[in-house]
């Protein structure tokens, strides 16, 4: 299961996974991007099923599991993908309904996957393997993403880690993925609002370059996969070096 599946990260770690050989639910809001992302899938040999839907919904996430289960049988790993973030601006400038709209996607979206996603890999007696998108601004505090964003991240991080505890003896892995700048949509939008910022990511990272969504998408399926088979509760750097710095 990929949720922020329609663009980005998501979608090429929907090519990458079906390429696989996984098995696909790819749920995202943008129903045509979703259903050209599931025919391309399958047209390249991979099977994938598309949900519509909102990872702040309930209903939407316990949809998404329920397809995984009545399609394929049962779910086996997730990517929890989903994320946005208001544009940048000082705290106290902010409205309450970006804050809200900020931790809705990406903590309550985590929060509402975990809950319907682990009770699923519970039916495998193999467990299973989850992967939470975090960012650097889940472990420093770069100058650009606002503060809400900043938070969200943090949290997602300590979901992982709680995740991670609670369920390692049931051979459930959970870990988060500290992402770097990445040119995705929504980063660009960045990049086209603040014409510096990209080069201040590449000053302040090891590697001085923005990553491609593919390079993220490989280490997802790398801890998806049974070849990061002791690794949980981590947070795995994907960031060019920014958070070693």
């Amino acid at each position: 299961m990929i949720t922020g599946a329609s663009s980005g990260i998501g979608a090429a770690a929907a090519r990458l996974f079906g390429a696989e050989g996984a098995s696909l639910v790819l749920m995202a809001r943008r129903q045509k991007l979703l259903q050209d992302l599931v025919e391309e899938v399958c047209e390249a040999g991979g099977a994938a099923t598309a949900v519509a839907g909102d990872v702040t919904s309930v209903q939407d996430v316990t949809a998404a599991v329920a397809a995984a289960r009545e399609v394929y049988g049962g779910l086996n790993g997730a990517f929890n993908n989903a994320g946005w973030s208001a544009m940048p601006a000082p705290l106290h400038l902010m409205d309450d309904s970006d804050f809200d709209a900020t931790m809705n996607v990406n903590v309550r979206g985590v929060w509402n996957c975990l809950r319907q996603q682990i009770p699923a890999l519970l039916e495998n007696p193999d467990g299973g393997s989850i992967v939470n998108t975090s960012s650097t601004a889940g472990v420093v505090s770069p100058r650009f993403p606002p503060a809400p964003y900043i938070a969200a991240k943090h949290a997602v991080i300590g979901l992982t880690k709680a995740a991670a505890e609670e369920y390692g003896d049931r051979n459930i892995r959970v870990n988060a993925l500290i992402v770097g700048a990445t040119r995705t949509e929504l980063m660009q939008q960045g990049f086209d609002l603040v014409p510096t910022l990209e080069q201040d990511f590449k000053d302040r990272s090891m590697l001085p370059r923005v990553a491609e969504p593919d390079e993220i998408a490989q280490a997802a399926a790398w801890l998806c996969s049974d070849a990061s088979s002791f690794v949980t509760g981590g947070s795995i750097p994907v960031d060019g070096g920014f958070t070693a710095l």
